[in-house]
């Protein structure tokens, strides 16, 4: 049986961090799993409030936690994910899952049997990302504008899918893979360094890095977990930022610009030629070097892009 341990980094989290711990609690999964959390550099009660949630909801996964106080150069995302799924990779050994996710995550009941139900020692896992629907009414204009996102995304990947298609990630597909819901093996995970020391992007990164040395991207859409609508997050340029962003646009009146779809046909036609000239880590080098494309369309409404 696959040894499987959740990562999460927790910095200031006490309001969150016990939903997250009761949405684990109440996991359908036969399988046994483990819980690993550094709560770094806190000036709250996240990690009374951690225990108090496991015993209080009945946990009956092991619940192993790390304090660390980074010297503040280090006191990021980067370093605490890393320490989370460090410990999480001693737990489990080589041939283990590992699954990250964040302090502000929901993950519905049948999370961890869908990571499994995906996983394999070379294959990375992203989870679709969803707004918790708890926290609705405090910021429609925010969902309001996700929906028109979600459509808009779906019809980029549409055209990726027709352009460049890839055998280990068929549609229907997502396109996330952030840290709020991100799976591979222990072993994939060691091959590929390990969690870069970034104050911001260190999941992503995870990503390019264990693309390099083998690793297939994968974006079931069964895999899915919610996230926290916050617009004061504890990583700069996270998704609080995206939601700070959006509700000012839905404030002022705005619409928000995105890339018009003729760059992300050129761009799949590039990826589409690159794949077949180059070795992976050649590949994860030229995409990291291209320029980014540039916002000029009005984000569509759904209607003008179905």
């Amino acid at each position: 049986m696959t040894q499987v341990c959740i990562c999460v980094p927790a910095r200031n989290e006490a309001e969150h961090i016990g939903r997250l711990i009761k949405a684990l609690a109440r996991q359908g999964t036969g399988a046994p799993f483990a819980v690993a959390i550094c709560v770094n550099n806190s000036k709250d009660a996240t990690y009374a409030v951690a225990l108090d949630a496991a015993q209080r909801f009945n946990a009956r996964f092991p619940l192993k936690m790390i304090q660390r106080e980074f010297d503040p150069v280090l006191a990021h995302a980067g370093s605490a994910r890393r320490a989370a799924m460090d410990l999480g990779a001693e737990l489990v050994g080589p041939r283990g899952m590992l699954i990250s996710t964040d302090a502000d995550c929901r993950p519905p009941a049948d999370w961890v049997d869908a990571n499994l139900a995906h996983f394999a020692l070379d294959r990375i896992i992203g989870g679709r990302i969803e707004l918790d629907e708890l926290e609705a009414a405090q910021a429609p204009e925010i969902f309001s504008l996700r929906r028109r996102f979600e459509a808009y995304w779906r019809t980029v990947r549409a055209i990726e899918d027709a352009i460049d298609p890839v055998d280990w990630d068929m549609p229907p597909r997502h396109g996330d893979h952030t840290g709020a819901s991100l799976a591979l093996s222990a072993d994939l995970y060691i091959r590929a360094g390990r969690v870069p020391l970034l104050r911001t992007g260190e999941d992503r990164a995870l990503v390019e890095a264990a693309i390099e040395v083998g690793g297939k991207l994968v974006h079931p859409n069964a895999v899915w977990t919610r996230a926290s609508s916050r617009t004061v997050g504890r990583a700069d340029g996270g998704m609080s930022a995206d939601m700070r962003q959006w509700l000012g646009c839905a404030q002022r009146g705005d619409t928000p610009f995105v890339p018009a779809l003729s760059h992300w046909e050129a761009r799949a036609r590039w990826r589409f030629q690159a794949r077949r000239e180059m070795s992976a880590a050649a590949f994860v080098e030229a995409e990291r070097t291209l320029p980014a494309l540039p916002c000029d369309m009005p984000l569509p409404r759904p209607a003008a892009i179905s």
